[in-house]
């Protein structure tokens, strides 16, 4: 159960840190797992991205200080992190219903969210095909695009990634290189923007495109997911699975580095298309 003692970790490092600047960047270093692994289990186990949730645990302390301690807005305001007292009384109206001003008078009904705790509940044994695979360094052809991530949410990442694909198609990019792969590669800590790629095996592609990269990704060992389903809704339930099933009863932890999807012929589209999802691992000390 290391992931779940992990990720609890994480949780209690944004909770002793709700009244400082944090970003995923810190979180992730906090308890030693990359900023992806870190953003990506944290929305498929809780289904909020880390900025969500450290906003509805902001707001809902702010309720508390405004009904019960009848503090000033303003202070309020700068105490969780808000650059004004507008956009504070905004985010606070959305989640609560009511206005600041209004949440000091007595009776006043304001909503609460508590802090999380990671489980993992076993109930019944259901079959994730998966295969640990030894693979020297390897070179890919891809087109690729930078996503911001910004203010540690994936919800920019989320819905552009997909369109990335659409747009690769409708430029007849598909013709040049065969779109059997997309690899996402690691958060920038600098320039926060993380690069995804969408092409083929650096062998499958004799005549590269200028405007094709071709990286280079690092021998692994990799646990490589069977991916039955539609895309790419069953790249999303494939994740959640890997995070709330296998990592946490498996002998393998994350390793901060690319991953990837792997693509095969095939109607994308049907509830039987077969896919992979490739992730590098290590074996736990």
């Amino acid at each position: 159960m290391d992931w779940v003692i992990t990720l609890n970790k994480a949780l209690d490092y944004i909770e002793d840190s709700l009244l400082e600047d944090i970003n995923c960047s810190q979180i992730a270093k906090h308890v030693y797992i990359s900023n992806a692994h870190l953003q990506r289990s944290f929305f498929c186990l809780t289904g909020l991205t880390i900025n969500e949730y450290v906003r509805n645990r902001r707001l809902t302390l702010a309720g508390h200080d405004l009904s019960v301690q009848k503090r000033n807005v303003i202070d309020i305001a700068m105490k969780y992190g808000y650059e004004t007292p507008e956009s504070f009384s905004k985010a606070f109206k959305r989640f609560h219903n009511v206005t600041p001003a209004q949440a000091k008078r007595n009776g006043v009904n304001l909503k609460s969210y508590n802090r999380l705790t990671v489980k993992i509940i076993m109930e019944g044994g259901s079959v994730m095909d998966y295969r640990i695979e030894q693979k020297d360094k390897f070179k890919v052809v891809v087109k690729v695009k930078s996503f911001k991530e910004v203010n540690f949410d994936l919800d920019e990442s989320a819905n552009e990634v997909p369109t990335s694909w659409d747009e690769y198609y409708a430029q007849g990019l598909h013709e040049i290189v065969a779109p059997v792969l997309g690899v996402c590669g690691e958060v920038n800590p600098n320039t926060k923007m993380f690069r995804y790629g969408i092409g083929n095996f650096d062998v499958d592609v004799p005549n590269k495109p200028i405007d094709f990269e071709v990286w280079t990704i690092p021998a692994h060992t990799w646990a490589v997911f069977k991916c039955i389903g539609a895309m790419p809704e069953a790249f999303e339930k494939i994740w959640k699975r890997v995070y709330s099933e296998w990592l946490p009863q498996a002998n393998y932890e994350l390793v901060p580095s690319y991953d990837f999807e792997y693509y095969t012929e095939g109607d994308e589209g049907s509830p039987d298309y077969i896919s992979e999802l490739w992730i590098p691992v290590k074996e736990k000390q």
